[in-house]
């Protein structure tokens, strides 16, 4: 893979390959918790959130990511004591993950957990891939669990933890992409160092984990220079508060509320293909397939 541009590559996940590149693929999230930022709430409730999922393939996603505890800003997710425990977070999780894979065998599913023990059941219900938005850095174990699951890893990069957020100082653009890029090479060593192989690895740069508003934009402006760290990037952009500052002049000067990031969302997430991403990470899932099929068509145009 080399720097500028995406190509494509296999990507080995627990049971199967998949072919990234070629087209992005779309990451599904859904978000089995009662105070996520986006969808807090809405799917708590095993029933829903496997209708949810359904919905969600119905309309076109690739992957499913399910995360059963929110690391919005400002949360203790990381920190010696989390708001939710592993076994908490696995009672939410599990029921979900196994009713998926009851009704859909043939389901690519994620779990976003930074959390070994978590991990772990999770590979053993069936995930195919293990979403780390520490990349490898809360949990010392997370690493050699994956390696031993022979999971699929998406290696994120976080700034500090969530409840630090807020007042970590503002970065130069050029200091944040030396960062991300350090960071992320960092978490690639530590998978390898555990056995866990190159052609396992998607890196993810964090957008808004630890980024404050207008660096996420210096970010994605030079996304693709993290491609040579010779792996695939995917983006989770949506609905991020960065985009809801940017829009604030819109909302009278106040940051334009979750619900009013849509169109957003999807100016962004076209910008990270473009930028290099091969998989984006979305809430809408349609509208998010639609664009990224005119966004792989420019990449594709002669």
């Amino acid at each position: 893979m080399t720097n500028g541009a995406r190509t494509s590559v296999k990507w080995q996940l627990r049971t199967r390959c998949l072919d990234l590149g070629a087209r992005t693929l779309v990451m599904a999230a859904v978000n089995i918790t009662p105070d996520s930022f986006s969808d807090g709430g809405c799917f708590l409730e095993t029933e829903a959130a496997v209708a949810r999922c359904m919905e969600c393939v119905n309309e076109g996603a690739d992957l499913l990511d399910l995360g059963a505890e929110s690391t919005r800003p400002g949360s203790r997710a990381g920190g010696d004591a989390p708001a939710v425990s592993a076994d908490q977070e696995q009672e939410r999780l599990l029921p979900v993950l196994e009713g998926i894979l009851r009704t859909l065998p043939g389901a690519v599913v994620s779990v976003d957990t930074y959390k070994a023990a978590t991990a772990r059941a999770a590979i053993a219900a069936g995930a195919e891939i293990i979403n780390d938005v520490s990349g490898f850095t809360w949990d010392a174990e997370m690493a050699a669990v994956c390696a031993a699951g022979k999971v699929g890893v998406v290696l994120s990069h976080t700034r500090g933890r969530p409840d630090e957020w807020r007042t970590q100082q503002q970065l130069a653009p050029e200091a944040v992409l030396a960062m991300v890029r350090d960071g992320l090479a960092g978490s690639v060593s530590a998978a390898r160092n555990a056995g866990i192989p190159l052609q396992a690895m998607v890196l993810d740069p964090g957008y808004g984990f630890g980024k404050r508003f207008g660096e996420n934009f210096s970010l994605l402006k030079r996304q693709d220079e993290l491609l040579s760290l010779g792996r695939p990037l995917l983006a989770g952009i949506s609905r991020k508060s960065f985009l809801g500052h940017t829009l604030a002049p819109l909302h009278g000067g106040m940051s334009a509320p979750v619900n009013a990031r849509e169109n957003a969302s999807l100016a962004a997430m076209v910008t990270a293909i473009l930028h290099g991403a091969s998989l984006v990470r979305v809430h809408n899932v349609r509208p998010a397939v639609e664009a990224a099929r005119i966004a792989d068509a420019i990449l594709s145009a002669g």
